[in-house]
């Protein structure tokens, strides 16, 4: 059976944009347009050109795309101009893309109430834009706002927007779940009175998801016969965000209903990239990535229950609705105090230790971590600690160095130009092969002051651990009030990119910091072979 092709369109640098906390710079703008081409994606919305000055450069020097349509993003003409005197046309039909992707309103209300006009003047507004940009020689896509509220409301209009599009000549009349508020059922049922009136290889779906449902509205409407996605990478969008492409391509390319009749522009072998693809983004934005996102997230093949993970070693299929190798993901058999011998022993080998399961050690480091965990420790966060604790166990952690003691002096102040300033002072004394060192220096806080002393002068050490960043700093408190145990997660990355974390507890915020610091730099040291 010969399979559709569905395109895939994606909007990341448009409507990811609108998320809150996310500012692209134009350099991040050019960085994510080389990976989503090199994915494979068949569009992609670079912005709004002439709405803010990164958008207008991006658009007057385009990125080099050797695989995706570059699109620009803008409204249909305004009421009371003509389509010469449209200054917002004019900056679209001078941008250097493609295709041209106009919003118009699909939804009677709107017309009325936003735009302040006729229910005729929209549609003629509509029609002109379309033409206006087929004569200068672009692609053009209608984004019909608000389509699926305005199908409730009055779907004779809704499909006269729809229609009206395609007799001008759009190439894809994109239906938008604006609101977010459609559910698949609606969806699916709605589309398919659309094709009635526009064939399906003209139709595609942009999904908002504010009733976490833009996926699955998305793959209901493939169902119902659209053949465009629109979405964004890791959901990017604003208030609950759009359609997760992250989730998207893999359910397409990895789920027979889908596989077998549609192909799409990522290849599998493109789609071992997505993770990374996912943590790169994330990266970019200074954000922390969802450990719990479908496919890409360092949770969705992680197996924490015992009995779960004696099965998954016996075949991963048991627990796993597809391959994480096939994502760039990787399995992952949690440490926990709901940990069993199975789950203890698939991390020894995971990390190089090949233990038979009757050994005696596998039972003693299994009590070793649930005591730990009793206490606040978790290592299902923190690697580096549980590869430390079980390499301790099996007496393969040299002691590198000891700490003596360590001081921490936090002083509120007025500098020398009067300003009211907290200053964070921290001194340690460290014993290596004999020799006493002491070390102090200023932080920013009082962890920061630790860590930057604890690295000043680690003697014949230092070298191993010069090009160390402290990249993460978690804290949680559990158990109480002002006498809570804290527990400290620290992540480590080194000039190579390798990262690790380690985990330590105390009722003192600064004792469980330390005893994650030190553990980071005792963990690069024996992986460094020091």
């Amino acid at each position: 059976m010969r399979k559709e092709r569905l395109s895939l369109f994606d909007t990341t640098l448009r409507d990811g944009a609108q998320t809150t906390g996310v500012d692209f710079s134009l350099a991040d703008k050019r960085h994510i347009a080389a990976m989503l081409d090199d994915l494979g994606l068949d569009y992609i919305e670079g912005g709004y050109p002439g709405a803010n000055q990164t958008d207008t450069a991006f658009f007057s020097a385009r990125p080099n795309l050797r695989h995706a349509r570059f699109a620009a993003f803008g409204m249909v003409k305004r009421a009371g101009r003509s389509v010469e005197n449209d200054p917002g046309l004019a900056t679209l039909f001078e941008a250097d893309a493609d295709t041209i992707t106009f919003v118009a309103k699909a939804w009677d209300y709107h017309v009325r109430v936003a735009l302040g006009v006729s229910l005729e003047e929209n549609l003629e507004a509509i029609r002109l834009s379309i033409e206006a940009a087929l004569a200068h020689k672009r692609e053009v896509i209608l984004d019909c706002e608000h389509f699926f509220d305005g199908f409730k409301a009055d779907p004779f209009y809704a499909l006269n927007v729809a229609r009206t599009a395609f007799e001008a000549g759009a190439r894809w009349i994109v239906l938008c779940d604006t609101n977010g508020g459609a559910l698949p059922h609606e969806v699916e049922a709605i589309v398919a009175v659309v094709r009635d009136r526009v064939p399906g290889a003209y139709l595609g779906i942009h999904a908002h998801n504010d009733t976490d449902n833009a996926v699955a509205n998305s793959l209901a409407a493939v169902r119902a016969g659209v053949r465009q996605i629109h979405g964004a990478l890791n959901g990017l969008g604003e208030r609950c965000g759009n359609a997760n492409l992250t989730s998207i391509i893999p359910t397409l390319l990895l789920k027979p209903d889908f596989a077998d009749a549609f192909e799409i522009g990522v290849s599998l072998e493109k789609l071992k990239s997505l993770t990374k693809v996912s943590h790169t983004l994330d990266e970019l934005l200074n954000r922390a990535p969802n450990r719990h996102a479908p496919y890409v997230g360092a949770s969705a093949f992680a197996t924490k229950a015992g009995i779960h993970a004696s099965a998954v070693v016996k075949d991963p299929k048991t627990y796993e609705h597809v391959s994480p190798e096939a994502v760039g993901n990787k399995r992952r058999l949690l440490v926990s105090d709901q940990a069993g011998k199975s789950n203890i022993l698939a991390e020894l080998e995971r990390i190089g230790v090949k233990l038979e399961k009757n050994d005696a050690r596998v039972g003693r480091l299994l009590d070793e971590v649930k005591q730990k965990e009793a206490l606040g420790y978790a290592y299902e966060g923190a690697d580096a600690s549980f590869e430390l604790l079980a390499r301790r166990v099996l007496g393969e952690v040299p002691d590198f160095f000891e700490v003596e003691r360590f001081r921490v002096d936090v002083e509120r102040r007025h500098n020398a130009q009067g300003d009211l300033v907290t200053v964070s002072e921290a001194v340690v004394k460290v014993r290596i092969d004999g020799e006493t060192s002491i070390s102090a220096a200023e932080g920013e806080g009082p962890v920061n002051a630790l860590d930057l002393a604890l690295r000043k002068d680690l003697g014949k050490y230092q070298p191993f651990i010069e090009d160390l960043n402290l990249v993460d700093y978690r804290v949680r408190v559990f158990q109480g009030g002002t006498d809570a145990v804290t527990r400290v997660l620290v992540e480590f990355t080194d000039s190579s990119g390798e990262n690790w974390s380690t985990v330590g507890v105390s009722a003192n915020i600064i004792d469980a910091s330390f005893q994650a610091l030190t553990d980071a730099i005792t963990f690069r040291l024996l992986k460094s072979g020091a």
